[in-house]
């Protein structure tokens, strides 16, 4: 899996793991019809992934096990989309997860009579409002005459980015981590702006402090090493020391906070010696190269002498485009194409 995917992993999976916090996501994002005919306990998890290996950069899931309150039992395949804009075959992707579950069912029991109810549930976070039609006769090319006798289901879309923050959940724990997958792709800028409304949930939750702070240190470049002790001041303040010990230090060490810290003061620094506009402008282009520069050999490794020519002459508006595409590009080539 690649680097940029596994924050994203990560944090949905330690989130869904908590029977509760499942429970109350599958209750308030499936529909009424289906969540008022679940049983009041919490779900149980089932170990594993039916995501292919070679999809795992794009996809995570999770699939639970409940039961409706007739006695019948019902699955519920749930699909975190890693990328930062809405993927049109995610109907394909869901097809086979739950062929995968249901096939190794089948092989467990030989002698089945009934195939297992799965439900499908799509949780997006990418930056784009979802458009896609949500059921899998949108990727079928048939004629109208032959809907009724093909294959067809619908999963309902969770899209966490028109969801105003207060209202992501009722669930505190689902919430302060729903509001950090909400804006684990969004714009350095956007990020840090949320980032008050993220501690605040995670001062109702503050069971979740490491793996949301482990998700932000990963996906938020301009956070730095005392932003992420003043959160942990406000919710575990008599465990700073021991949290930054255990894991922020360890981050921080791989330079990624300690870089952007360094490349944003030497920019203001330019900025304020030559005192002038155009020295405000080249500080600006710097920084956004410097850090272009350093998530590209995150992601990519060296930075080969034409990329970098190119970095060097482009205005800080498009330094800022290319650094968003790094989120889901997947190759050096495509984040550095030119702007339409």
């Amino acid at each position: 899996m690649s680097e940029i995917a596994q924050p994203h992993d990560r944090l949905f999976k330690a989130l869904m793991s908590h029977p509760e916090t499942a429970g109350a996501f599958l209750r308030e994002s499936l529909p009424p019809e289906v969540s008022r005919l679940l049983v009041s306990e919490p779900p149980q998890l089932v170990e594993g992934s039916f995501v292919e290996e070679r999809l795992r950069p794009y996809f995570s899931d999770r699939l639970f096990q409940t039961r409706m309150i007739s006695g019948k039992p019902l699955f519920l395949y749930a699909l975190l989309e890693h990328k930062s804009y809405e993927d049109e075959k995610v109907g394909w992707q869901f097809c086979r997860g739950m062929y995968a579950f249901t096939e190794q069912k089948t092989r467990e029991d030989e002698r089945w009579q009934k195939l297992p109810a799965v439900l499908p549930l799509l949780l997006y976070h990418g930056q784009q409002e979802w458009r896609i039609p949500n059921e899998f006769l949108f990727l079928v090319d048939a004629d109208e005459a032959l809907r009724p006798w093909l294959m067809n289901f619908r999963f309902p879309v969770v899209d966490l980015g028109p969801i105003p923050d207060e209202q992501l959940s009722q669930h505190a724990r689902l919430r302060a981590g729903l509001l950090a997958l909400k804006y684990g792709t969004r714009d350095p800028q956007a990020q840090m702006d949320a980032l008050e409304n993220i501690t605040a949930a995670l001062v109702d939750a503050p069971e979740l402090l490491l793996s949301v702070l482990l998700y932000l240190l990963t996906t938020f470049p301009y956070l730095d090493e005392e932003r992420v002790r003043q959160v942990v001041r406000r919710i575990n303040p008599q465990e700073e020391a021991e949290m930054m010990s255990q894991f922020a230090q360890e981050i921080l060490a791989k330079g990624k906070p300690e870089w952007v810290q360094m490349v944003r003061q030497e920019g203001e620094q330019k900025g304020r010696q030559e005192g002038r506009q155009e020295g405000r402008q080249e500080g600006r282009q710097e920084e956004g190269a410097s850090i272009l520069t350093h998530l590209l050999q995150r992601r990519f490794g060296a930075v080969p002498e034409w990329a970098s020519a190119k970095i060097a002459r482009a205005e800080p508006s498009v330094l800022e485009a290319w650094s968003l595409r790094i989120l889901d590009a997947p190759t050096l080539e495509s984040v550095l194409a030119d702007l339409s």
